[in-house]
């Protein structure tokens, strides 16, 4: 296992589309799931995406299944990993909140997104994955999801009165920034 270099807003490799992946249960696969958490745990991050750590593949981890120190207010997520996911909201209400991310350091801003979502995917064994998320868990998944597409969270921002220094915007919470 290893813990690995996020890649920052800048980087060109951020903004690609990543490819599915092909075959599940291998050893590549499950490598690439234990590096990319133990990196967000080492960050204390809400989710990661393989191009956040220079894999392009289409993976995506989330959840802590506890309270995040970053976000304390914001209700646990089950760990999940999600291969090849796709998403659709389940109606028409957005809600707006306050987003950060692992490849956009120190700063957060007012992101909308769908309240309710439906989630599908391929576990790292090849298992089907098909949930529906509201809230909080909607918005993660939201976010990481964009990470497959090359979007990054400020490219959502509507209003940018509502985008700054997390130091300045959040005293109380920690400099990194976690997604």
């Amino acid at each position: 296992m290893a813990i690995h270099t996020i890649l920052k807003m800048g980087d060109a490799r951020l903004l690609r589309s990543a490819q599915a992946v092909t075959a599940f249960d291998t050893l590549a696969l499950h490598e690439l799931v234990r590096d990319m958490q133990e990196t967000m745990d080492h960050v204390n991050g809400a989710g990661l995406a393989a191009p956040q750590i220079g894999v392009d593949w289409q993976v995506v981890i989330f959840g802590s299944g506890q309270v995040n120190p970053r976000y304390p207010d914001a209700p646990p997520i089950p760990k999940t990993v999600l291969v090849n996911p796709t998403w659709s909201a389940l109606d028409a209400q957005e809600s707006e909140d306050w987003e950060g991310c692992l490849s956009v350091p120190g700063l957060r801003g007012v992101v909308p997104r769908w309240q309710r979502i439906r989630y599908q995917g391929w576990d790292v064994q090849g298992n089907v994955i098909d949930r529906v998320a509201e809230g909080f868990h909607a918005r993660v998944v939201q976010h990481e999801c964009d990470h497959l597409i090359g979007t990054l969270y400020p490219m959502r921002v509507r209003d940018f009165s509502r985008f700054g220094y997390t130091d300045v915007l959040f005293p109380g919470i920690s400099a990194v920034e976690d997604d």
